[in-house]
């Protein structure tokens, strides 16, 4: 074997293993300062207007379109969410508080089947005022979902606020919804 290729075979490993060992390193060191947020993935939506798109209601609820969360006369939801998401049944409860407080959320069921997204509601509740069915799953690219459940924001004009991928709980709505309504109401 040529020195070069016995110092590749040994080298190699061991650069992987130490950029590994760093990047492991800076992880740790940003959750312990507490800026690590793995539900905080950047989305080329923040402060623009969803793309265009038109959906067919689902669940025997009317669907829509870009066009019609434009301007919504308050803030508010919409949520991509499926049947077969198991985050999605966890999140039913805190968007049924939610829609009892007031806000307003649409749905976007995300490459699901009618018949269980029926059954979905029935056993978790329904917080949405409409429903739309993405069956192909285009437009959860274009918006850039990453995968269910995951929220956005919407303002009086029609803005993405903000965007949360994965379950809404007890601490994200006081810590950083709450706010975007105070702020946006």
């Amino acid at each position: 074997m040529s020195p070069l290729r016995r110092r590749l075979m040994f080298g190699v490993p061991l650069a992987l293993a130490v950029a590994g060992g760093e990047g492991f390193y800076i992880l740790l060191r940003r959750m312990q300062a507490q800026d690590y947020d793995p539900h905080a993935l950047p989305s080329p939506l923040i402060g623009k207007r969803p793309p265009a798109f038109a959906l067919p209601g689902a669940a025997g609820m009317q669907g829509f379109s870009n066009a019609d969360i434009a301007a919504p006369p308050k803030p508010m939801l919409v949520n991509w969410f499926a049947s077969w998401c198991v985050p999605c049944a966890e999140e039913a409860a805190m968007l049924g508080k939610l829609a009892a407080r007031g806000l307003t959320i649409w749905g976007i069921a995300y490459e699901d089947d009618a018949a269980d997204l029926a059954r979905f509601l029935a056993s978790n509740g329904n917080p949405y005022k409409r429903i739309a069915a993405d069956q192909q799953g285009t437009t959860a690219i274009n918006w850039g979902v990453y995968g269910v459940p995951e929220t956005y924001f919407i303002d009086r004009n029609g803005i993405v606020r903000w965007r949360y991928a994965g379950a809404l709980t007890d601490d994200v709505v006081a810590s950083t919804l709450n706010p975007l309504l105070e702020k946006y109401a």
